[in-house]
């Protein structure tokens, strides 16, 4: 091989080696990151996961008095904020999430629950982006509302016995209230209760609009106007 050859095939792996790394610092940079995670999996304890699983155990009957009562948000919950883009949906996931649920099985009417979300920890892997998020003042705006709150004003009729490990569906309807503007949205969620724990899937969809906010654009990314709020959380009882 000549001395040219050789120049030119060096010149040829530095533009692909420059290409191929400047592809996926691109594609982390607008990407997703986040990585969704259930706290009740696809298909457990429904009909269809019973069916392939081989166990000669009787389904344990959990009873009203064993969920009724006051339940506290605990370690492992989070909130999702989904967000399209022209190129993918990217995920933010917030695990400073506390509040409660009063579980009354036998009057929906009574039950009452509440989250807040501290919007300083979200995180879409991208420190970049999230700073831009969190502190435009057509964003989060953290700095003046630092946090997101819900305020559940009611909640669909559940069972009054429950199955261990059976995922039971109900909807619960509230305020979301983001940058201090209100937005009655209604969660499509599931509940169950595994080894001592409630745990509560749900999600809802809302606007930027709806707060006052105004939905990001680049040069090279549009941002659809609808994103996704989804709540996975894990619920320990405090006996009194």
């Amino acid at each position: 091989m000549t001395k040219k050859q050789v120049v030119w095939l060096s010149v040829v792996i530095a533009v692909c080696v420059i290409g191929v790394g400047g592809y996926m610092w691109f594609d982390r940079f607008v990407g997703n990151n986040v990585e969704i995670e259930s706290v009740i999996a696809p298909n457990e304890g429904t009909e269809a996961d019973k069916a392939g699983e081989a166990s000669s155990s009787a389904d344990v009957a959990v009873p009203a008095d064993k969920l009724n009562g006051m339940w506290h948000i605990a370690d492992g919950s989070k909130v999702y904020w989904s967000v399209t883009t022209s190129k993918s949906t990217v995920n933010f996931v917030d695990e400073a999430v506390t509040g409660s649920w009063n579980v009354d099985l036998n009057d929906a009417a009574a039950m009452t629950g509440e989250g807040i979300v501290d919007l300083n920890a979200l995180d879409s892997g991208n420190s970049t982006r999230d700073e831009h998020v969190k502190e435009r003042d057509d964003l989060l705006a953290v700095t003046k509302f630092p946090q997101a709150t819900f305020k559940a004003r009611s909640f669909s009729a559940l069972p009054s016995e429950w199955t261990e490990g059976t995922s039971v569906p109900l909807t619960m309807t509230g305020v979301l209230n983001i940058r201090g503007q209100d937005k009655e949205v209604t969660f499509d969620s599931n509940a169950m209760y595994k080894n001592g724990q409630l745990l509560l899937s749900g999600k809802t969809m809302v606007t930027f609009a709806d707060f006052g906010m105004t939905n990001p654009h680049t040069v090279v990314l549009e941002t659809e106007n609808e994103f996704t709020v989804q709540v996975e959380l894990v619920l320990e009882k405090h006996e009194a």
